[in-house]
């Protein structure tokens, strides 16, 4: 693993050991100047910009600006470059919302549904959350009988499930994967 050197601004920023590899310390918005947010700001809006249309875009020469997206890549900022698909367009246009709460609370059923979560058809996130349920599962399928079969041959058969509740969505109000910078 090849160790990056990046400015700190106080000893708690330093790298940390784990083990035998050098981990980078966890990079602070703070540190960002105003070239870096504008970068950021700009491929949150499209990714698929060239580099000499992103560096006029923000000012900066394209070899900078080349070099600053490589660092933003290299300090974790950008975890990859996508293409958001249109759902509808590819027979998913159904969202459902999905509560699970466990039987048990133990680390091992943790453990074992959220590896079996990984392989459900059309889930697109799995989160463990406070409150009434353990988890909250964001699936697409087609249509509520897609929905039902889906939930008919996987959901009831995830590891230490005592219920599912269901939650289709009627109207999407607000998707974004921009982070305010």
């Amino acid at each position: 693993m090849k160790e990056t050197k990046f400015r700190t601004k106080s000893a708690r920023d330093a790298p940390v050991q784990a083990g035998s590899q050098t981990l980078p310390s966890t990079p602070h918005v703070e540190s960002l100047d105003r070239a870096d947010k504008a970068i950021l700001r700009a491929l949150q809006q499209d990714a698929s910009i060239s580099n000499v249309a992103l560096a006029a875009k923000v000012n900066l020469s394209p070899p900078a600006c080349l070099r600053r997206v490589e660092r933003l890549k290299e300090m974790g900022l950008i975890r990859g470059i996508v293409a958001l698909l249109n759902p509808s367009a590819l027979d998913a246009g159904m969202l459902v919302m999905i509560g699970v709460v466990l039987d048990r609370s133990t680390p091992e059923s943790f453990a074992l549904f959220e590896s079996a979560a990984q392989k459900v058809s059309g889930c697109m996130e799995c989160h463990v959350v406070t409150g009434e349920f353990d988890y909250f599962m964001l699936v697409r399928t087609r249509d509520s009988e897609s929905f039902n079969r889906l939930h008919a041959e996987q959901l009831l058969y995830l590891p230490g499930v005592r219920q599912i509740r269901s939650f289709m969505v009627l109207k999407q109000v607000l998707s974004t994967t921009q982070f305010p910078i």
